[in-house]
């Protein structure tokens, strides 16, 4: 495992890991080795534990290293930061259960030596159980590593904003941000409960060493607050500055604010690489709101990049130079085109006169979801088949646990009047339509309960008839689409399994059938239930195993409706015309489950999948037309994966 690197300019010591599976890596071996350390002593190790999709990596991991390497947890005692309040242990969406679930029942920690705040208590013995979760943890005398993540609001544990820095175990109110970044797990906002108890701040601070993990792009804005920033009762994470052994642990995504990732030649010399100089000269042009070609020695004086100037000045010639390497990424023909131009007329339109410009190419699109590759790249699938290329579409999952419950009785409505109409034999549909029916159960069934398997089909179903209408709308035809329905996500809620290795041999497989000159990967983190990421893993690996056999196609990775690509990253924007965007809105409502109100909005954002997705392909537009690039309606942006 490579070593991480070790950020500058922080007011609390940062940590920069390639990807969240180092990072938690790198924790479960600083927790592995002081349990083995305490272990030969005779002495217990008390480990601080957290919830939720960061540390899952890390516990994996511990799990590994228990079943692999020998490491015995049975001396540990545990302290969990918190629980929802009021919450039932057997509840699916407890913390009790998801930590036993996803941790304890894999090791061999004993039960009595797990303790995770109790939200059965009877709201007038909540204070007294909150000073007895104090004194338990005095009494095994306090904690030697705390696990935390960090919320979108900077808060640690359930310590919202607000929290003063002496707070102690305690019931909370949670913040509405709070609340609405855990609607995913809850299928809907109006299902969070409004409370939790907490470890206070002062709780944490206590432990001898913090870990904080903060993983993806959605984390990066109150990453930088928390570690470049006073400290501030507005973000409790910040108060780990104040820690004597606190670390912050960072995928790039999560660090992508901090200075000495965005704009690193302020904190101290930098190697001037072509995609550092890019970065900067990137930077410099969207800051003075002057065109690359229009800045001058002074705009690089006064913006701290002397170096870069003396370098490789004067200004001119370093604002050509990027000018002519972003001009490059514009591409009209995204899987490429012939030399020879034989339509006559210049004026002709490429997505319309383009077939005889081309080399039909097999392209291959992986979509986590089944709505993702047309809010993703939708524009681009669009001028690939009007270029004469063969696309293909992989639905990695069913994604039928954003399927609302009402949806799944309006189709059972359909199919029963259906049967009706056209005389079906009811022996073979009635069963189906009644235990559908009476799983789903009547307009007060709890939101949230797990589905039946039957209801999880029919769910999945909605999904992949509109995966097909939209890939319709995009012109590839049904017997171009494969759902996969990959094992990992099999679970019937949000949280997931493991990728299987039996999955990543299915894609292998898929690959190798098709033998695609491009594969397009969704690429971004911020996916709040973390499909994207493990389907991107998946990928790699598969892609890693084909390589072997000789064959490589180039692999890009698209964002979709969460993030964008910074702009120095980019290096293919695809150009979409108005009538083009229209008719990638028009693909993304044949995904009708989805429409109006998804399962999954993702934090503040109110606004709809396609309405995300039009405004981040209009706004990259507007941004390389800032930077004095030609001028299009809309932009979709590609990077080429690197291992």
């Amino acid at each position: 495992m490579s070593s991480p690197q070790r950020l500058p300019h922080t007011r609390v010591p940062t940590l920069l890991f390639p990807a969240p599976a180092t990072a938690s890596q790198h924790v479960a071996r600083e927790i592995d080795q002081l349990i083995r350390t305490r272990n030969a002593a005779g002495k217990p190790t008390v480990l601080g534990l957290a919830t939720g999709s960061t540390p899952v990596g890390l516990y994996r991991e511990l799990i590994r290293l228990h079943r692999d390497e020998g490491l015995d947890l049975s001396k540990v005692i545990t302290f969990n930061l918190d629980e929802y309040f009021p919450m039932a242990k057997e509840s699916v969406h407890s913390y009790f259960r998801w930590m036993h679930e996803t941790f304890f029942h894999h090791v061999n920690i004993r039960p009595e030596n797990i303790h995770i705040p109790d939200g059965t208590v009877a709201p007038g013995a909540v204070d007294e159980f909150c000073a007895g979760y104090e004194r338990k943890i005095r009494a095994v005398g306090g904690i030697d590593i705390q696990i935390l993540g960090i919320g979108r609001t900077g808060h640690i544990a359930f310590n919202e904003p607000g929290s003063p820095r002496n707070s102690r175990t305690r019931m909370v109110t949670l913040d509405s941000i709070t609340r609405r970044d855990a609607a995913p797990g809850f299928f809907g906002e109006e299902n969070v409960p409004h409370q939790a108890i907490t470890m206070g701040v002062a709780s944490i601070l206590d432990a001898r060493r913090v870990f904080l993990m903060g993983y993806g792009e959605h984390k990066a804005g109150i990453v930088y607050k928390a570690v470049e920033q006073p400290p501030t009762e507005s973000i409790s994470a910040s108060f780990l500055q104040e820690h004597p052994d606190a670390t912050f642990l960072l995928d790039t995504a999560a660090a992508a604010e901090l200075t000495a990732v965005k704009r690193p030649w302020e904190v101290g010399p930098v190697a001037w690489t072509p995609e550092r100089v890019r970065q900067a000269v990137v930077y410099l042009s969207l800051s003075t709101k002057k065109g690359l070609q229009k800045l001058d020695d002074d705009d690089f004086r006064d913006h701290l990049l002397y170096e870069l100037l003396r370098e490789q000045g004067p200004a001119e010639k370093i604002g050509e130079a990027v000018f002519h390497d972003r001009l490059a990424t514009i591409q009209l023909y995204p899987a490429g085109k012939v030399a020879e131009e034989s339509t006559p007329s210049a004026l002709a339109t490429p997505a319309r006169h383009a077939g005889d410009r081309v080399t039909p190419k097999t392209i291959l699109v992986f979509s986590p979801h089944p709505d993702d590759d047309v809010i993703s790249m939708g524009g681009t699938i669009i001028r690939l088949v009007e270029q004469g290329h063969k696309v293909h579409v992989a639905y990695m999952t069913s994604g039928n646990i954003a399927v609302f419950d009402h949806d799944a009785r309006r189709f059972l409505d359909f199919v029963g009047e259906f049967s009706k109409q056209f005389g079906l034999d009811p022996a073979q549909v009635q069963p189906i339509l009644e235990r559908a029916t009476g799983a789903l159960g009547d307009r007060q069934k709890k939101t949230g309960t797990a589905d039946a398997d039957d209801v999880l089909k029919i769910k999945g179903l909605i999904r992949e008839t509109e995966a097909r209408a939209a890939a319709w709308a995009c012109g590839i035809p049904p017997e171009q689409l494969a759902f996969m329905n990959l094992r990992f996500y099999r679970t019937g809620k949000v949280a997931k399994d493991p990728i299987h290795p039996d999955d990543v041999a299915d894609l292998v497989a898929l690959m190798d059938r098709l033998r695609p000159a491009q594969v397009y990967v969704a690429g971004e983190m911020s996916d709040p239930h973390g499909t994207h990421r493990i389907c991107a893993e998946a990928i790699f690996t598969a892609v890693r195993q084909i390589r072997e056999t000789g064959f490589t196609p180039d692999v890009w990775l698209y964002r979709g409706a969460w993030e964008e690509w910074e702009p120095h990253e980019i290096e293919m924007a695809v150009p979409l015309s108005p009538d083009i965007v229209e008719r990638k809105r028009q693909a993304i409502f044949r995904h009708q489950s989805q429409k109006d109100r998804a399962m999954f909005p993702g934090g503040n954002d109110r606004r709809e999948f396609w309405q995300r997705a039009e405004d981040r392909n209009i706004q990259t537009a507007r941004t390389f037309d800032a930077l004095g690039l030609p001028e299009y309606y809309a932009l979709e942006a590609f990077v080429k994966w690197k291992e």
